[in-house]
């Protein structure tokens, strides 16, 4: 009989960490809440179209727009920042419909130079409008295509390095270049990330939830194989979906035994989802982990006024819509635990700004981070997205030949 080991051991949470800090050297991402962002600010101020358009897909584009569309409900920026990311030509049309490209200014990034997407949105544009150094910015690896186009026509271009995956460059010139040129506050972004970034390499207080997370996901894997998150506001919308590529992109991996492994993302937004997953969560197969996230507040006062008609519900008159959000969160919350076999937590995000939504942010790279070395795989490859984009690009060339 032919024996295949096709299990491994789960270390201790110490070789882990040390795993974890040896990943500094050669992984990037950790090294960005400490950057310096003097030349980004300098930059920005010269851009002064009203529209900034990003052009980008997956990690190029999934980041900042989970950071901008957190915080825009509560801001007011003098400019507006616009995504095109996909290459379905009615989504396309109608978002450059509703802007004037005139007054626009073209933030194009693509880490490898020749992201198929990417690249021809651009030259689709450059067929609508000249494109110059005045009203485009390109973000790119060093001696890409992209990269070099940019230098012949004398754009400014900001290099992203080669360490730094898209799904984990939110941080990096990929967030914060087009977030900077809105109005965000890039530096207490990274005053959030580092916050969390010096707690856990310390040891301090985002340590063990982080760690002791990642050991209880990895080693109930077989029975809990989907992991949902909750998010209580539509802010969270475009964190949930950077959230599903991180997670997705990053653990859905042959492990050191060629052992598939798959911890499964689903994102919910309440209340909306309490109305039908939450079903599926309370009487389903208990298959899934739940992780809520509420914010204590989201800095609007808006009230449920009083009635003289007779519409019932007299006692939710007078509370804030901030405060009814949240008790139904503690609603659902309270119906999960009441289960006592459906392994969920509670993460309370303080309020709307760029400190709280970085800090959330980077503690979930930390945790992918961490649970791809208890799950001993290499977390920040995706040969399974190549496989695609190998198949295009031949299919692309078979036809065009």
């Amino acid at each position: 009989m032919e024996y295949n080991k096709n299990f491994y051991q789960i270390r201790s949470n110490d070789n882990i960490f040390k795993r974890i800090k040896d990943e500094r050297a050669t992984v990037g991402y950790y090294d960005l809440p400490y950057q310096d962002t003097s030349k980004i600010k300098a930059y920005v101020e010269t851009v002064t179209q009203q529209h900034i358009v990003v052009l980008g897909i997956g990690g190029s584009s999934l980041g900042a727009k989970a950071i901008y569309e957190f915080l825009l409900p509560a801001n007011h920026y003098q400019k507006d920042l616009v995504f095109l990311e996909t290459v379905d030509p009615l989504k396309i049309n109608h978002c450059l419909a509703k802007l004037d490209i005139k007054n626009a200014h073209f933030v194009v990034i693509s880490k490898s130079g020749d992201t198929i997407e990417t690249i021809s949105l651009f030259k689709y544009l450059r067929a609508l409008i000249e494109i110059n150094s005045d009203n485009c910015t390109i973000i790119s690896e060093a001696k890409t295509g992209l990269s070099k186009f940019a230098q012949d026509n004398h754009i400014t271009t900001f290099e992203l390095s080669a360490n730094i995956g898209g799904r984990f460059s939110v941080f990096s010139v990929v967030g914060l270049v087009p977030l900077a040129m809105v109005g965000v506050d890039i530096d207490n972004l990274l005053n959030g990330a580092r916050r969390v970034s010096d707690s856990f390499f310390i040891q301090q207080d985002y340590y063990q939830p982080i760690i002791s997370k990642a050991r209880f996901l990895v080693e109930n894997k077989g029975r809990f194989n989907i992991n949902a998150i909750f998010s209580y506001s539509s802010a969270l919308e475009g964190f949930n979906k950077w959230y599903v590529q991180l997670w997705a992109e990053s653990l859905g991996k042959l492990n050191i035994n060629k052992t598939r492994q798959a911890l499964t993302p689903i994102a919910l937004i309440g209340p909306i989802d309490q109305h039908s997953f939450l079903q599926l969560i309370i009487d389903g197969v208990r298959d899934k982990t739940v992780t809520f996230i509420k914010i204590a507040d989201l800095k609007d006062d808006t009230i449920i006024p009083k009635s003289s008609e007779n519409l019932g519900l007299e006692y939710a008159e007078g509370l804030s819509f901030n405060d009814l959000l949240n008790k139904q969160a503690d609603a659902t919350i309270q119906s999960v635990k009441d289960q006592e076999d459906i392994p969920c937590d509670v993460i309370t995000v303080s309020t709307v700004d760029e400190y709280n939504i970085a800090k959330l942010m980077f503690s979930y790279q930390l945790l992918v981070s961490t649970i791809g070395q208890f799950l001993q795989i290499n977390t920040y490859n995706q040969p399974g997205v190549e496989k695609g984009k190998i198949i295009l690009k031949e299919s692309l060339k078979e036809t065009f030949t």
